[in-house]
């Protein structure tokens, strides 16, 4: 099995996204993360005199891999100066040097403003002094994918050059993001075949969402060596993102790299987390819906044999498959839900608890695993016809302002309507219930205890259930009823009109 090289620059060009910037002491934690746990074969940990902070934090590193014997898998960005970068990289530490050179003929003559020879002196003049002062020295050819396509003869002469000096690797930007895998192929395939002794990283940009293709691609060609950042971070549209290169390495081209897939989500939370820049829900792998089967179909596929289901299982992560519940869900998503629960019910149950989350789906209300057992116990605590009902029901609460509840309820085939105000929503709620209630001389019982309760990890939308114990005769437990709903006002509304039904249930049995 052909082996490749990862090299991760999440803290180097992942951080050059806009927004991001990472303190010393998280530089400090995903480097060893990386390079312990997830086994990256080099990282890239920032640009040759960047700022202060850079220097801290690089510092931090290198002194850190230097004890844990890990210093030679440590790269920064240098430039074409002779002898500043160098400079700077031995004040932190650092042994290994990516220098950047320009790898298109524009970019040479119009940026730096030289002949290319010039700039060939310039660069054997930095390697140079760099070897001589024990760094290891790798090559970026920045531009190389518009140098490549418009100024090959030049692309062509650098490499000429570039493999008689003292360097390790050539590494193969596409810095604009304008490569498609076919192009790629054929140029790296080229190059690789032209110098099959030397060692090529390629190391693309996402601006046309080509990135892990572009890698692909170029692995199929023979590069030794790709690029990638955590979560895809990076300038514009980012990197290619390391998990994704990983497994599809892996999975379409059977390539080994030495990457531990089951840190990969670790790591991947531990620099949404560093970074503020949060994963889309469905992006491939860590997006957080990528392993929630919603479709009805889907679920009972799974169920009968895993029929929806490919190489990308989510224990393969760390993580366990999900199966969603909404207006889309079917018996099987129910089914599977209530299994991780321990929940039994019956087909007419569940036909109805499914109905339940259907009606709750098409109000765009979010179900949750969490939210199974409060819809159980609701929806089964009582099946029978309510004679009280609670017809409509506004509640207002402003600030500086009363609360204000208006309600309408029926009872023995008659509507009547009340409002009042009280200390709060839910208190202004019972004193016009109270009004309706006087109607037909049924007296509430005094509110003992009153509980909310929120699923784990719940949402704004989540459901709530709200449960409230009532005053009973003294020696008896109190009388509890439950509301659920994902407001929490509306639940204790709903738990409260429960507690009427039972007051004239147990009238009418006297």
């Amino acid at each position: 099995m052909k082996v490749i090289e990862i090299m991760d620059t999440t803290l180097r060009d992942g951080e050059q996204m806009q927004g991001v910037s990472y303190a010393p002491e998280e530089k400090l934690s995903i480097a060893q993360i990386l390079l312990t746990e997830v086994k990256v074969d080099r990282l890239e940990v920032t640009s040759a005199k960047a700022s202060v902070g850079e220097k801290e934090a690089t510092t931090l590193i290198t002194k850190w891999a230097s004890e844990v014997g890990l210093l030679n898998r440590l790269e920064i960005l240098t430039f074409v100066d002779k002898d500043k970068s160098i400079e700077w990289a031995k004040s932190v530490g650092i042994k290994r040097i990516n220098l950047l050179t320009k790898g298109s003929q524009k970019h040479c003559e119009e940026q730096l403003k030289k002949s290319q020879d010039q700039h060939l002196f310039d660069i054997e003049e930095t390697i140079n002094y760099a070897i001589k002062n024990g760094i290891e020295v790798n090559v970026y050819l920045e531009d190389f994918s518009n140098g490549i396509k418009n100024s090959p003869d030049y692309v062509y002469k650098m490499i000429d050059r570039l493999k008689t000096m003292n360097i390790k690797r050539i590494m193969l930007p596409d810095t604009l993001g304008i490569l498609n895998p076919f192009d790629t192929f054929d140029y790296l395939s080229k190059i690789v075949q032209t110098y099959p002794e030397v060692h090529f990283d390629f190391h693309p940009h996402n601006d046309y969402g080509l990135g892990v293709a572009n890698i692909l691609a170029s692995a199929k060609a023979g590069v030794r060596g790709v690029h990638c950042t955590v979560n895809g971070l990076g300038e514009r549209a980012g990197n290619p993102s390391l998990d994704e290169v990983a497994v599809g390495l892996k999975d379409f081209l059977n390539i080994r790299t030495n990457i531990d897939e089951k840190k990969l989500y670790k790591i991947s939370k531990i620099v949404e987390t560093f970074s503020g820049q949060r994963m889309a829900t469905n992006k491939p792998i860590f997006g957080s819906n990528v392993f929630i089967q919603t479709a009805g179909i889907h679920a009972d596929g799974d169920k009968k044999g895993n029929l929806y289901s490919n190489n990308l299982i989510p224990e393969r992560f760390g993580r366990l498959r999900e199966y969603a519940l909404g207006k889309l869900s079917g018996r099987a998503n129910l089914e599977i839900n209530l299994k991780k629960l321990g929940i039994d019910l019956d087909e007419g149950q569940e036909k109805i608890l499914l109905d339940k989350i259907v009606e709750l789906g098409d109000k765009k209300k979010s179900i949750t695993i969490e939210d199974l057992p409060y819809l159980v116990s609701d929806f089964f605590e009582s099946r029978k016809e309510m004679p009280f009902k609670l017809i409509n029901c506004v509640i207002n609460s402003s600030y500086n302002l009363k609360p204000f509840a208006a309600i309408k309820c029926s009872y023995n085939g008659e509507d009547i309507e009340a409002y009042d105000y009280g200390d709060g929503g839910y208190d202004a709620f019972i004193r016009a219930l109270k009004q309706i209630l006087n109607k037909f001389r049924i007296k509430i019982p005094k509110l003992v205890d009153y509980v909310v309760t929120i699923p784990p990890g719940g949402k704004t939308d989540a459901l709530v259930q709200t449960t409230i114990y009532w005053e009973t005769k003294e020696g008896e437990k109190p009388l509890i009823t439950r509301g659920l709903n994902s407001d929490q006002i509306m639940a204790a509304i709903e738990a409260t009109v429960k507690l009427v039904n039972e007051i004239i249930e147990k009238n009418s049995s006297k």
